[in-house]
C-alpha cells in the first residue's frame, strides 16, 4: 500500500513533462532540478511545462533484453532533444525500429509502463513516437 501512495505523489511528473530553466544561465533540465547542474545556482529555478516534441538525438534498439522486457523485444531507447534544449532518456514507441533515424521528429505519448502487485496497480508515463 505504501508503494501506492507514493506513486500518486509522482503523478504530476508521469502525466506532464515538467522540467526546469535555471534563470541565471537558461539552460533547461528534466527531470526537475532544485540546484542548477550547469552554474550551481540556488533559488532561481522554476519549473517549465514542456511543448512534448523534439528531435531524435541518439538511440539504441534492444534485441536481447532482460526477462522484465522480453515481450517487448525488439525496442527502442533514444535522447531525444527536446524543442526546449533538454535531453531526455526514453522508449521510442509505435514504429518498426528499423524506421528509426537521428534527427527524426518526435512527440510524446503517455502509456502504460509497468502493472505490479496484487492489486495489479498500472503505472503509467511518457514515451515517445515518430511524428
Amino acid at each position: 500500500m505504501k508503494d501506492i501512495i507514493k506513486g500518486w505523489r509522482h503523478n504530476a511528473q508521469r502525466y506532464n513533462l515538467i522540467g526546469t530553466k535555471c534563470n541565471t544561465c537558461n539552460e533547461v533540465f528534466f527531470p526537475k532540478r532544485v540546484i542548477c547542474p550547469n552554474c550551481r545556482s540556488h533559488g532561481k529555478i522554476e519549473d517549465i511545462q514542456f511543448k512534448g516534441t523534439g528531435k531524435i538525438y541518439s538511440y539504441s534498439t534492444i534485441h536481447t533484453p532482460t526477462p522484465e522486457f522480453k515481450i517487448n523485444s525488439p525496442y527502442t531507447v533514444a535522447i531525444v532533444e527536446t524543442d526546449e534544449g533538454a535531453k531526455i532518456t526514453t522508449q521510442i514507441v509505435d514504429c518498426n525500429p528499423e524506421n528509426i533515424n537521428i534527427g527524426d521528429d518526435v512527440e510524446v505519448v503517455f502509456r502504460k509502463i509497468k502493472e505490479e502487485g496484487k492489486e495489479g496497480v498500472i503505472s503509467y508515463g511518457y514515451k515517445f513516437k515518430l511524428c
